[in-house]
């Protein structure tokens, strides 16, 4: 899969801003997944699988106490959405191996675009058609009696949309830590994936759950964005939990940049 990036003539010599080259990286990837819409369709698969078989589960297995006095799939659906994004974001750096094969990453670092541009240009790429999904996904979830509010869900995609440009860097950075191993990318990612995802409360609720569990929770960033995206789609925005995923957001994104960034200027030297 081959992308190209349009090369200024030699006459312009002012750099463009990070935002214009943001735009422009994000518009020529985007492409591509506009002329592949059956993968998009394909992708929606797995959710509407986990919406349908596991909530009834939850139903027959844990009290409402336990599910926050919500239906099983109104405290189910956000976690969906997230494991969406995880999923998504988090293979930024598998995209990112097959172009280094085919040498078009090389051809992007020759032109003069910002190296952090490329960098969240990407991972903006990978997060835009999950938003229509989660967006699908919750529509597809209001004949079953699920409730959200429709400002607290933007709320909500925004914290998201934060937290998946961190993440995608961060698999971008790994995708360049395994060239010519992408048995390495895909090592690192399933084993950091699951146990985040496990950790946070997404699937099911871990207050009934080992104490060590509980403990690990508290300091995975997943769990506080997971909670955050509870409180927005019920319209409680001022529930502490959305500030707290907020701040797990903005921090994951921070250091996502940071670590992305340097990784794509030393592989551009």
């Amino acid at each position: 899969m081959s992308v190209t990036v349009a090369v200024r003539p030699e006459t312009d010599t002012v750099p463009t801003g990070f935002v214009r080259d943001t735009v422009t990286i994000f518009l020529r990837e985007f492409q591509l997944v506009l002329r592949d819409p059956f993968s998009l369709i394909f992708s929606l698969l797995q959710p509407l699988v986990f919406l349908g078989l596991f909530a009834p589960l939850l139903a027959g297995s844990l009290s409402a106490d336990q599910l926050g006095g919500e239906s099983p799939l109104t405290w189910f659906l956000p976690g969906v959405v997230v494991m969406i994004a995880l999923f998504g974001t988090g293979s930024t750096g598998a995209n990112l191996l097959y172009e280094l094969m085919t040498g078009s990453y090389e051809r992007v670092l020759a032109t003069p675009v910002s190296r952090p541009a490329i960098l969240v240009g990407r991972a903006l790429k990978e997060l835009a058609p999950l938003v229509v999904q989660a967006v699908i996904i919750t529509l597809a979830a209001l004949p079953f009696g699920v409730t959200f509010s429709p400002a607290g869900v933007a709320v909500g995609l925004a914290i998201l949309g934060v937290f998946g440009v961190g993440l995608g860097a961060l698999s971008y950075a790994l995708g360049l830590a395994s060239r010519n191993r992408e048995w390495l990318f895909w090592g690192v990612q399933q084993t950091l994936i699951f146990p985040l995802l496990i950790l946070s409360g997404m699937m099911l609720p871990l207050e009934s759950g080992p104490a060590w569990m509980q403990a690990a929770a508290t300091v995975n960033p997943l769990t506080y964005v997971v909670n955050a995206e509870r409180a927005a789609f019920t319209g409680a925005l001022t529930d502490p939990a959305i500030l707290h995923g907020a701040i797990a957001a903005a921090l994951t994104c921070a250091l996502g940049l940071i670590v992305g960034v340097r990784a794509v200027l030393r592989s551009a030297g």
